[in-house]
């Protein structure tokens, strides 16, 4: 039997999965569709390019569609954060203890399908999300890196 895994997202994460089921559903399902009958009314499907690549995006797209209601039915909604404590959904600001500059950052703690470094969504179960876990404001935290540890100071949480 396979294991049932339990995927963590915050309620602004599992939307976003619904309204890109939706779109599928609703918007690029009809399109695919339409432009196999399409490529079938040209004649000859065994030498028809377009029928093809028709045929190639409908199956990357009911994968994901099936990828997604994966998804949605084993997510867990991490709704409730607790106050003053870093966990899944917080919004967590940060400063360097050892940088002379007194730069700080900003991280949301997400589930691993929501992280996106790029918008400083950090999965609770990357190295930085893991080590600020649990704690709380002005709190000093040692994070592994590949380069060595080193320690942040946990200046706010949102």
């Amino acid at each position: 039997m396979s294991e049932k895994k339990e995927i963590k997202l915050t309620p602004a994460g599992y939307t976003e999965i619904e309204e890109e089921v939706i779109r599928l559903r609703e918007q690029e399902r009809p399109r695919i569709i339409q432009a196999i009958k399409e490529a079938r009314e040209q004649g000859d499907l065994s030498e028809n390019a377009d029928y093809d690549a028709a045929r190639d995006e409908q199956g990357k797209v009911e994968a994901r569609i099936k990828e997604l209601e994966y998804m949605l039915e084993h997510a867990i909604i991490i709704d409730a954060v607790p106050k003053g404590i870093v966990g899944l959904g917080s919004i967590v600001t940060i400063s360097y203890i050892d940088d002379d500059d007194d730069d700080e950052e900003e991280y949301k703690i997400v589930g691993s399908l929501e992280a996106d470094p790029t918008e400083n969504k950090i999965s609770d179960e990357s190295p930085v999300g893991k080590a600020l876990f649990g704690h709380k404001v002005d709190d000093i935290v040692s994070i592994a890196s590949p380069n060595g540890n080193y320690n942040v100071k946990i200046v706010s949480i949102a």
